[in-house]
């Protein structure tokens, strides 16, 4: 019976890390998109010949880089780890940054 336990344990697990990184990191890129789009103004948009649009906001310029960021810093984890694991090594994290270790 215990089993059953440890299997649902694990299977949140994997659901949970599954749903962050298969459907996480591209809706991350998603909103960045669009926080990019809102940090550019309105210009994309129809306006009346010689209205304005509405003027750039430099807060979703940055959301957007911050965005774009998180996904890059996750793809770039993601291959670090699978070529390390091609060296022989491990990738951990006993720091504040990741590092490359001799697998024990």
């Amino acid at each position: 019976m215990h089993n059953v336990g440890f299997a649902a344990a694990a299977g949140w697990k994997i659901l949970l890390v599954g749903l962050l990184l298969g459907a996480g990191l591209p809706a991350l890129f998603a909103v960045g998109i669009r926080a990019m789009a809102y940090g550019a103004g309105g210009d994309a948009e129809v306006h009346a010949s010689g209205a304005p649009g509405p003027a750039p906001h430099p807060a979703g310029r940055a959301a957007g880089i911050l965005c774009f960021a998180i996904v890059l810093a996750a793809i770039a984890l993601g291959i670090t780890f699978i070529v390390a694991t091609g060296f022989g090594k491990t990738l951990s994290f006993e720091h504040i940054y990741p590092t490359l270790v001799d697998k024990p």
